[in-house]
């Protein structure tokens, strides 16, 4: 360190340390150790994405706990991998395709495969690189993908146990249909927003008597074509007369029964409802109960077809407009009123998914779901924050059947065949020759592929070789942990649970952790259409990944999002440099010769001055602070623990302190201080290194140590609190001191004494303990708070022209005649505040300013608030000095 660059420069250091752990094989699990294991799964990342700042999040939390139980002797895997996500990639795929003017229809199912897998190999490992460059200390041994050979057995295996279980079925349902990616998708897998829509009252006359109308209000009227009902609430009284009734659907003319079903709200339009089952979910429901047929009126492209008689052929909104249009001409729109409609959206590719009746491939969730939600309820799951655990009941509690099935071909291909002799389905772990039935060799095996979530359901047990009974299993499941976003509750922590138990019968993970969103710094999800996004690679670049990693860590608080800007990672750059002069102030300042023994260092308490009491007995505190915070996830306050430590206490009063004794021609004084300062720069960076481990790696290699159980932090031992270390009296005097000093640091603050000005203070307190605390101590307020001379006494007469400064059981006067020039000093001052002056009434100018406050970005008008806010807060701490000088004169 000596010799080089002032400051820390992490481009030269990260790269270099990462292939060195790497290289020397330390990210790797024993499954043949002896000790405890701990293990963590990550959560696959898309096989085509890129690191965003909530895989930053993610990943930093979960090589926190790996690096923390590292150090304590635990066996540890964090298995890493990524997902195949089939809608994704094959829209990538699909998009380079249209480049050359083709289709996957173009190329065939076998062909498309196979370019989806080349652009796999080219391109799926970017995202593995990017979390290199965060400093993931992933077991890159043991990368798995969802669709690698042993993964597709395990997928395939589940499935046809859970067939045979009578667990997955074929059936007609309805399901949400991506109208661009021509598949179905799961509830969870649509986004929802609501817009702006309308809501149509559309007449439909009465068969008997077509000059009297039931109005039904509808936010969809280019649906009418599939409605096999209108339903009304049984309590009802405006429609009790329609009992036996039947109406006629208009444009086609087709009659249509009334029934009567509580599920009906009456405050709904006109509390008279189309029933369309086969193109709205509850709808379908209620044709299930009253056996109502299922009209299919809208096509997979989101055209009407033939069953919408005149409108076929047209897109879903143009059919809308015709239809209304047509409506009006013939007397059958009462009226159109504006109201909120809740959209849903395809999550890959944004366009409005449209339910539609298909036969499809289901798990009976319910059955599934009981055992998961007793796992949480007695305890063998644990939900960090509890609060998700009500989210997690909610969801479990009302689950539906899981559709499983996607209209794909990048993906696990469904393991069924089917007889086109005899109509059989085989379901089966090798491919069939002929049929169980009727011997048919005429077999046809199913086009679809499963959902991407129904492999990542299986990848805690998966990836380590099950269906194979593997050492791996036997080690390291259930695994330790899992770390994930609330976003994922349902689709993947509830489903790993359920197929958990279902395939090991034991839960996947003993603890959930849910963090929290990365949102920018006013609170807004970072999107590109609002340019908010922080590229966590960029950031990497410009002040590298122990920034990054330090600013997620100290902001991670349970159960609030996380407000990030380029300006508070740089902050945390600021604590990094810090640390690192620290630890070159520490070098330059130790002799050649000296080298610390880590099994000899006693330190004999009567040799011990007050200040190095106070810090190795803080030390303590801090240790048992982090450790406790690792342990019950509060990363947040394991962070500021350490900052407040070391930027603080360490660096900004026992470094300062250490000076005292280390430019002295005390020989024994020298080398009390360096043993003082090299057990606290050791033990700060072995419990920062789970989260800054580059730097602290660095610094501790040009440690000079003997007896040293390990030459590399990563493999060191994490620091336990010593209880022969721990001085609570003696911090609390040093407390005492530090207030003290801090008093007379304001004083000169206020009065803007110039620091080489020394000064002289009279303290007086009326007990003889403090008195002699201060007398003991002296040297250090003289050294701190640029003092010449020290006054003790228990009471003293206040100096004319003094300041006074009470502190705890002191009193201190600060004299300041021939120290401070106050007409000078107010001078000054009220020339400050004629600046501020003016800076407030440019502030104002603008925020009473309506075009301004109509006309500019929400975030600019914010910034300006908040910079009157400080303006305000500078005028107020001028305002007092003027008014503490002004005493004086």
């Amino acid at each position: 360190m000596e010799g080089k660059s002032k400051g820390y420069n992490p481009a030269e250091i990260e790269d270099k340390w990462y292939e060195f752990w790497d290289e020397k094989g330390f990210f790797r699990a024993d499954n043949n150790a002896e000790t405890e294991p701990y293990s963590i799964v990550i959560p696959p990342p898309n096989v085509t994405g890129s690191l965003h700042m909530g895989h930053a999040l993610n990943n930093t939390i979960q090589d926190i706990l790996i690096r923390f139980k590292g150090m304590q002797g635990r066996n540890t895997l964090w298995m890493p991998g990524t997902d195949h996500a089939g809608i994704a990639t094959q829209n990538v795929v699909e998009r380079e395709l249209a480049k050359d003017g083709k289709t996957r229809h173009d190329l065939g199912r076998e062909a498309f495969v196979k370019r989806a897998w080349e652009w796999k190999d080219e391109h799926g490992g970017h995202i593995i690189k990017q979390l290199r460059k965060l400093g993931a200390s992933c077991d890159w041994s043991r990368e798995r993908f969802t669709m690698d050979e042993g993964l597709s057995i395990a997928v395939r295996r589940v499935f046809v146990s859970l067939y045979e279980d009578g667990l997955i079925y074929r059936g007609y349902y309805i399901s949400n249909w991506c109208p661009r990616c021509h598949t179905a998708l799961a509830d969870l897998e649509v986004e929802h927003e609501e817009t702006k829509g309308s809501l149509y009252y559309i007449k439909y006359p009465y068969l008997d008597d077509k000059k009297k109308f039931v109005v039904v209000a509808t936010t969809r009227p280019e649906t009418m074509f599939g409605d096999t009902a209108v339903a009304v609430n049984p309590e009802d009284s405006r429609y009790k007369h329609l009992k036996g009734k039947k109406l006629i659907l208009p444009i086609i003319d087709r009659e249509l029964p009334v029934i009567f079903d509580d599920y009906v709200k009456m405050e709904f339009g006109t509390g008279a409802l189309k029933i369309t089952p086969a193109h709205d979910a509850n709808d379908f429901e209620i044709g299930e109960k009253y056996n109502l047929d299922r009209v299919v009126v809208i096509n997979k492209d989101a055209t009407l077809n033939d069953g919408a008689g005149p409108y076929s052929g047209l897109d879903r909104s143009d059919a809308r407009k015709k239809v209304v249009a047509d409506l009006e001409e013939m007397g059958l729109l009462e009226k159109v009123e504006d109201y909120p409609v809740p959209l849903g959206r395809c999550y890959r590719c944004q366009p409005a998914v449209e339910p539609l009746v298909s036969k499809q491939w289901f798990v009976k969730a319910d059955v599934l779901a009981k055992e998961a939600i007793e796992a949480v309820v007695e305890g063998r799951t644990k939900i960090v924050p509890v609060q998700w655990e009500a989210t997690y009941f909610q969801w479990m509690e009302n689950i539906r059947d899981w559709c499983i099935s996607r209209q794909l071909w990048w993906g696990h291909r469904i393991p069924a065949w089917y007889c086109e002799d005899c109509g059989e389905i085989v379901v089966s772990m090798e491919d069939p020759d002929e049929c169980g039935v009727c011997k048919s060799k005429k077999l046809k095996q199913d086009t679809d592929v499963l959902d991407t979530w129904f492999s990542s359901a299986l990848w805690p047990f998966s990836t380590m070789g099950w269906p194979e009974e593997t050492k791996d299993l036997k080690t390291y499941y259930p695994t330790s942990t899992l770390v994930t976003g609330f976003d994922i509750i349902f689709f993947w922590v509830a489903r790993m649970m359920m197929m958990g138990l279902y395939c090991m019968g034991d839960v996947p993970f003993k603890d959930v952790y849910i963090h929290a969103l990365v949102r920018d710094e006013d609170g807004r999800k970072m999107s590109k259409s609002l340019g908010n996004v922080i590229d966590p690679l960029t950031v990497i670049e410009k002040f590298g990944a122990d920034a990054l990693r330090f600013t997620l860590t100290a902001f991670a608080a349970m159960g609030r999002d996380i407000k990030l800007s380029e300006p508070r990672i740089e902050g945390y750059r600021f604590f990094i440099n810090k640390l690192w002069n620290a630890a070159r102030f520490i070098e330059m300042n130790t002799d050649e010769s000296y080298t610390f023994d880590m099994d000899n260092m006693n330190f004999t308490s009567g040799e011990l001055t007050l200040s190095d009491k106070w810090l190795l007995s803080r030390l303590q505190s801090v240790t048992e602070e982090v450790t406790d915070a690792f342990e019950s996830y509060e990363f947040n306050v394991a962070a500021n623990s350490l900052y407040q430590f070391v930027w603080h206490e360490f660096c900004d009063w026992y470094l300062e302190i250490s000076k005292i004794y280390l430019y002295s021609d005390d020989e024994s004084a020298k080398k009390r201080t360096i043993n003082v300062l090299y057990y606290a720069l050791i033990r700060a960076l072995k419990l920062l290194h789970p989260i800054i481990p580059f730097v602290t790696e660095e610094i501790f290699s040009h440690l000079k140590i003997s007896n040293n159980p390990s030459t590399v932090l990563m493999k060191s031992p994490f620091p336990k609190k010593d209880d022969s270390l721990t001085f609570k009296d003696e911090e609390d005097s040093f407390a005492l001191i530090m207030d003290v000093v801090s008093g007379i640091r304001n004083v000169r603050g206020e009065m803007n004494i110039h620091p080489k000005k020394r000064l002289a203070v009279m303290i007086s307190s009326p007990g003889a303990k403090e008195l002699g605390l201060i007398k003991e101590n002296g040297v250090y307020i003289e050294s701190l708070s640029g003092v010449e001379k020290i006054e003790i006494g228990k009471k003293f007469d206040q100096p004319e022209g003094s300041a006074v400064v009470v502190s705890g059981p002191f009193t201190i006067y600060v004299p300041l005649v021939g120290v401070v020039d106050f007409g000078e000093e107010k001078k000054r001052l009220l020339k400050e505040m004629e600046k501020i002056e003016n800076d407030l009434k440019k502030v104002d100018g603008k925020l009473t300013n309506e075009a301004f406050i109509a006309k500019a970005p929400e975030d600019v008008v914010e910034k300006e608030r908040s910079k009157k806010e400080k303006i305000l807060v500078t005028r107020e701490k001028i305002l007092e000095s003027i008014e503490s000088v002004e005493k004086y004169i």
